[in-house]
Order: structure tokens, then sequence, then C-alpha cells
């Protein structure tokens, strides 16, 4: 029988507001649907935050049996700051700053996001869609929502009518609990706004002047899609009309997900979205990350120990653990009191697992194994609830340091059962690597890379420059940086 079956998970829903008993759209299947990065600049660790809430998620769900379509988007397009001014399209700002072709700028920054969850130890998704890949669905969902009346086309651009939709007896602003007059009150007079009907009304497609940059064919004429489109489009191909989890950033809860709602329903008459799961911000030494107050900081920063805020490096591993700490609809705030607190915790945690293997049984237990993995499951089925899960994991370390003291005693078919369900939660479930194997890794790839080096100093010496060159960019295009000094070649990860 799956897990899943004899399992009771509560989800917080920011739709109804309420802890909801979960119940997939089709038993032992579930449709995951969360908002990726929009690729102009590095991945923040707010967005890393947030990914890791998803990722816990993703891993329980295949931990309990669920056959889980996890669906992560790249946003490579369209993504204005606001509908009215066309030069505030990010890609477009990116592009001319960096003096590279917007795709140029798309690719970098998808690899570096790619490169830093890997650092993370993150599992991929299991679809990975770009909203330029999907240019023809866009269209279409346009197509149908100016057929049923709840678009209209303006000077080559098309815009969601608002107060039609409401009108039909749909309710926009209910997943952040806002109204419509509320958003007249509150609208900024923008440059463009002279096209819509109504100042709420969002753009699905933009018209593109001469100077920008990206730009498709479509029948309204050249433009590109507006940045809410991009998310219906892809989750409904992938996941269907209705679906049973859409994540992502609180920031997100509106407008761009308010929108997604009134898209999908506008568009296949039904609610788009069983369970909406919103994630809360990173802070860092009691304040919020920002570029322009200069509390900030790059991932590879933090573990690079290139930064003026922490006063060492410190392990994916432990930062991940750092972040687990908190729930993910709680503020985490880090400082380097925080990352070093965590440092020893996960290595208290490691070390006790450790222990285990050295554990030999006794007749009988003087520990309800049951009862401790019945509390691991219960604080994950409580809405993912990691920091209680982790105070668990403390707990069943304590009970391995008392066996290994021989101040407690444990029976074989518990060692076993205990020892499986302590390394899946620490290893699986919550992400963390096991160390031990981490650094006998380590030790094969300096190895192989050290192999490298002096393969690539013997073909200098031969004045082989083009084999020189080849190793070193190809170690380059890995993550692997060679430097040269008058005391040999050495080699870092990046």
């Amino acid at each position: 029988m799956p897990l899943y079956q004899s399992q009771t998970l509560k989800i917080y829903n920011t739709l109804s507001g309420e802890k909801e008993i979960f119940k997939p759209i089709h038993e032992g299947n579930i449709g995951m649907y969360v908002c990726g990065p929009t690729v102009y600049s590095n991945v923040h660790l707010g967005n890393v935050r947030t990914f890791m809430s998803f990722d816990i998620i993703f891993r329980y769900f295949l931990h309990l049996g669920y056959k889980t379509r996890y669906v992560r988007n790249i946003t490579d397009a369209g993504h204005l700051t606001d509908d009215g001014n066309i030069e505030n399209d990010r890609f477009v700002k990116q592009s001319r700053l960096e003096k590279l072709e917007p795709m140029e700028v798309v690719q970098k920054y998808t690899v570096d996001f790619h490169r830093v969850l890997d650092k993370f130890n993150f599992l991929p998704p299991t679809i990975e869609p770009t909203a330029t890949g999907h240019m023809l669905e866009q269209i279409e969902l346009i197509q149908k929502l100016i057929a049923d009346g709840f678009a209209y086309e303006t000077q080559g651009s098309v815009y969601f009518d608002v107060f039609e939709y409401n009108k039909k007896g749909l309710n926009y602003g209910e997943l952040s609990n806002r109204n419509v007059d509320e958003l007249f009150s509150n609208t900024r007079d923008l440059d463009g706004q002279n096209e819509k009907k109504n100042p709420q009304d969002f753009a699905l497609w933009k018209n593109a002047s001469p100077a920008h940059i990206m730009r498709w064919n479509s029948p309204w004429g050249e433009g590109f899609p507006g940045w809410h489109l991009e998310c219906t489009a892809m989750s409904t191909k992938y996941l269907g009309d209705r679906f049973d989890i859409h994540g992502g950033g609180m920031d997100l809860k509106f407008p761009h997900h308010e929108c997604e709602v009134a898209q999908g329903k506008a568009c296949n008459g039904v609610e788009p979205v069983n369970v909406w799961m919103h994630t809360n911000m990173l802070t860092m030494n009691g304040l919020r990350m920002s570029k322009s107050t200069g509390n900030y900081i790059l991932p590879m920063e933090l573990l690079s120990g290139e930064n003026s805020f922490f006063e060492k490096k410190f392990q994916p591993n432990v930062v991940r653990f750092c972040f687990l700490q908190a729930h993910y609809r709680s503020v985490l705030d880090i400082s380097n009191e925080a990352m070093i607190a965590s440092e020893k915790g996960l290595n208290r945690l490691l070390e006790g697992v450790k222990l285990l293997k050295n554990i030999q049984p006794k007749a009988n237990s003087s520990f309800s194994v049951n009862d401790w993995i019945t509390s691991c499951y219960e604080a994950m089925n409580d809405d993912f609830n990691t920091p209680i899960l982790i105070a668990n994991l403390f707990e069943g370390v304590r009970y391995i340091n008392l066996l290994n003291d021989n101040a407690a005693s444990i029976n074989a078919e518990d060692l076993k059962s205990f020892s499986q369900a302590i390394n899946e939660f620490l290893f699986n479930v919550l992400g963390l690597k096991d160390e031990q194997s981490v650094e006998n890794n380590n030790e094969k790839l300096a190895g192989v890379v050290n192999m490298l080096i002096n393969m690539r100093t013997e073909a200098r010496s031969n004045k082989d420059f083009a084999l020189s060159d080849q190793i070193r960019n190809q170690l380059i295009a890995l993550g692997i940086q060679l430097k040269d000094g008058k005391e040999g070649t050495t080699f870092s990860v990046q």
C-alpha cells in the first residue's frame, strides 16, 4: 500500500485562509506549478528560500508515494514592471545595460539559476517550460478571452477586462482579498493607461514600439505577451484546467496570481487551482534585503565568504539547514549568529546519525520508535512544518547518543526502522547531504582535476597551447576555475 493512503496532510490554502486536508484531484497523482525565476539578473537568496520550500514539498510528496508532476517555469519574456510603459521591460533594460542580445541575458542568468540551485541540492522539476517556448498557447488563450468577452484589443495591445469579469458574477480580488473599487482608488496614472477601458485592466499582449527588441507576430501585430498570461498558458498545458497546487512567493499574490485566477476562470469556467501556497520573505540582520540600502547578498557570496556580513564562508548544506529551521510561511532572518548556530546544529545531527552504524541491538527497546516516526510525519503533515521535524530529529540524535553510551537499548527490528526513518527524513525529505559522502566525492574530484592540471602543464611545456586552452575552458564550463601562480596551478569550484 502506498504510504500516502495512511497519511492526513493539511496545507494552508491562501484562497480560503485556512489549513485544509489535502486531497488530490486524481488519487495518487499530484500536479504542482511554481512560478519560477525571471532570468534577467542573478537569482537572489529570497528566491532560493522560496524554491527550497517547494523542493521540500516536492520531496515529501515523492516520499509519500505520490506520482508528482512538478512544473516550474522560466520567465524569459514579457516581464513589465507595469502595464503602461514598455520601456520598463526588464529584459530590454538589462540587454542595453550589458550590451547583450536579450536571449544572451536569458541564457546567462538561466545558467546561473541552475548552478545556484544545484549547489543547494535541489531536485529538478519534472517540467521546466519557458515563456518564449509557449507563444502559440498564449496567443490562443488571448483569442479565447476576446471571443468570450473577457478581453479587448486596442491599438495593437490586448487587455483583460476586469469589470466585465466581475459583471459576469466572478470576483477579481478573491485571492488577495481586495475589491475593484479599492483597486480603482489606489491606481496610479501610468503611461498608456488611456488604452484601457478601466485602470484595473491588465495586459495580455502589448504592442511593440519600433525600438522594442523582443517581439513576436500575433493577430494584433508585432508585440509580446503580458507577464501574467504565461503561467496560465503553461500550467494548464501541462497540468490541466484545474490542478492541485500553485505556489510562489507572497509578493506574487497580487497582482500576478490574482490575474492567473481570473484568466483561468474566464478561460475554462472553473477555479484553476485547489490550493494556493505562498512563502514568506527573507530578511538579513533584521532588515529587508535590498540592493538600494546595501543590505543585500547573493547566494554565491554567502557560500564563498566574499561579503562584509558574515565572518566566514558557509557550506550549502548549512545554508539549507538554516533556511529549514523556519516555517515556509514565517519570515526567515539570517545573520552571522544564525549561520554559526546552524552549522553547529547540523554537525551535531550528522555526527549523531553516523554513530548509528556502530549501535548493537539488544533484546528490548527503551524508546518508542513508532511514536518517534509518527511525530516526524505529524510535523510534515501539519503544513510541512520543517522546524518541528528538525526538533524531532534532534530528539532522535539524543536517543542515539544514549544508545552509544549504553544508557538506552533498542531491538534489531526497531534499530532497522529507526535508522531508515532518520536517514530518510534527514537526507531525502529535507534534502541535506551526507557530509561523509560529499567529502569522498570532493577527494575524487580533486584527484581528477589535478590529473587534468598535470596534463595541461605538460601541454604547455610542449607548446601545445590549443590543448592547454581546451582543458582550461572546459573546466571553466564545469564551474572549475584554474589559477596559475609561482607555486603552480590551483583550482577552485565556483
